[in-house]
């Protein structure tokens, strides 16, 4: 039992470093979402080697009847409905505190963007020396766009939350309508493809401004099970009657990606994910009520950008370990064409775990200005009160 005593010790002083009116069930709304996304790449993308060039593959390329892990995993809807409410509420917090919006807004980026700088010098030095080694450019391509795929998510999220003061109040059937039109005329009148990165915007903006609306008390939960219903009925006459793909991800070789861009489909699952999203936050706030449980939300929150921003890096270097070995390994370098190949990876995801913690090991300074989460949870320098701001900014 001995060995338990800090872990109690510390469940306990994140309790109680806690302020009484954080919102619980939106923190583990937000982590469920990275680790969604986390757990989703793990899975559908493999690094096969092929001639000395390492390339990407995807199971669903080859066993679509696994389209189904795309929904449960692809979850960006619902990080974008919480940054959405968070950024909304923060601003108009801002504003009765008499902050401008520019100071709200670098240090709204600046916790955003504050880990992305060790990624960005890391892989400049990695792609440097495998160039200057004579390393495939091929392999050096698959790698670094792995790698920096995350920063997309970022940008266009960084660009939602600056554009916060407009948008706030701005009705989610605005942007889903612009979603609809420009898919009508990709589509059904053959409109030229690049059209479709106007849903890039537009796509993730229907969430987010949900998460505006829900900021306001306008999203009850009668509203979610309409979004619920309404956006996976929508979803279905999509994928079923309209040729939308079943996945809610990119599937290398398909014609159409639902993800990239997004399509009407893509946000009418989110409209589904989050209409779930504000049926869950009830029961999630009194599930976290128990210490433990609010530990792990909290901590994961305090992490949510390293976790994102080296997820890939960590499936790349088990890859790469993995190849000392001489010979393919299944489930981590053999192409993903069955069943077997789907057992053998789910056995890897412990092992990506692992990875995953030496990152975050070496680089969660870099999301905390320099402070490690967990002794910034401890508070051992600033007491208490160090403590509550370490998960206030969570």
């Amino acid at each position: 039992m001995r060995e338990h005593g800090p872990i109690r010790a510390f469940v306990r002083r994140v309790d109680a470093a806690t302020p009484p009116g954080r919102d619980r069930a939106l923190d583990a709304l937000r982590a469920l979402a990275v680790l969604g996304v986390v757990g989703g790449h793990w899975l559908v993308t493999a690094l096969v080697p092929d001639g000395g060039t390492l390339h990407t593959a995807s199971p669903l390329s080859g066993m679509p009847w696994l389209a189904p892990v795309s929904w449960i995993f692809q979850t960006l809807a619902v990080f974008f409905l919480v940054g959405g409410y968070v950024a909304a509420k923060g601003y108009a917090s801002a504003r009765a505190r008499g902050t401008g919006y520019r100071a709200w807004l670098a240090a709204r980026l600046g916790r955003l963007f504050q880990p992305v700088a060790a990624v960005l010098t890391l892989w400049t030095a990695v792609t440097a020396g495998l160039v200057l080694s004579g390393a495939d450019l091929g392999t050096v391509r698959t790698l670094v766009k792995l790698a920096l795929s995350p920063l997309w998510f970022l940008l266009v999220f960084a660009a939602l939350t600056a554009a916060t003061p407009l948008v706030r109040r701005l009705n989610p059937l605005w942007p889903l309508a612009v979603v609809l039109h420009v898919d009508l005329v990709r589509f059904g009148y053959g409109g030229p493809a690049w059209l479709g990165w106007a849903n890039v915007a537009a796509g993730w903006l229907v969430p987010y401004t949900l998460g505006a609306a829900w900021a306001r008390g306008e999203l009850t939960r009668n509203a979610g099970r309409v979004l619920l219903v309404g956006g996976a009925v929508a979803t279905a006459g999509l994928v079923l009657w309209a040729g939308y793909p079943a996945a809610m991800v990119g599937v290398p070789g398909e014609m159409v990606s639902n993800l990239d861009p997004p399509t009407l489909a893509a946000v009418a699952f989110g409209l589904a994910q989050c209409g779930l999203a504000v049926l869950l936050r009830e029961p999630l706030g009194r599930w976290l009520r128990r210490p433990a449980a609010w530990a792990a939300v909290a901590l994961v929150n305090l992490s949510a950008m390293t976790v994102f921003l080296w997820h890939q890096t960590a499936l790349m270097a088990v890859t790469a370990l993995g190849l000392l070995a001489g010979s393919p390994l299944p489930g981590l370098h053999t192409v993903p064409d069955g069943p077997g190949w789907v057992l053998a990876r789910v056995a890897w995801l412990p092992v990506f775990g692992l990875g995953l913690a030496v990152c975050w090991s070496a680089f969660r300074t870099y999301e905390r200005g320099g402070r490690n989460p967990a002794s910034a949870v401890r508070g051992r320098r600033g007491g208490r009160g160090a403590a509550r701001e370490a998960v206030r900014r969570a």
